[in-house]
């Protein structure tokens, strides 16, 4: 398990831009973290890095899911049941796209093996994060 401790939100973006030059599709970046953690700080960034800084990347909170040309990214708070998850299309991301997802513990029985797993907790003024 790596670990990282950010002391403000500009080190958690300049982690997130050198985090995203090593994804490539297919792959999944589950994000772990309370509410105000940053998960979708960390994916906005992640998206702007691979897609330009320009990319407006609103919070999928209620939509579910938002695409970015071969980028997918799932908050998947308010989904009840696993049974969703097909309906929303993530096994499809899952297969092609890289997958960002918010909240992914309801959806731990079809995340593959490789899935990088990364938890955003807080640390004194700012955060750790540990990939696993």
């Amino acid at each position: 398990m790596k670990e990282y401790v950010l002391a403000n939100i500009d080190e958690t973006r300049n982690w997130a831009r050198n985090f995203a030059q090593n994804l490539s599709a297919p792959c999944v970046v589950a994000l772990h973290g309370d509410l105000g953690m940053g998960k979708s700080e960390i994916a906005r960034t992640v998206i702007q890095t691979l897609r330009g800084a320009d990319t407006v990347v609103p919070s999928p909170t209620f939509t579910i899911v938002q695409n970015y040309d071969g980028i997918s990214h799932f908050d998947l708070y308010r989904i009840d049941d696993a049974s969703e998850l097909t309906e929303v299309g993530l096994e499809h991301a899952i297969a092609n796209d890289i997958t960002l997802i918010e909240w992914p513990e309801i959806a731990a029985d079809v995340l593959p093996s490789d899935t990088i797993h990364v938890y955003i907790t807080a640390y004194e003024d700012g955060r750790k994060i540990m990939i696993k």
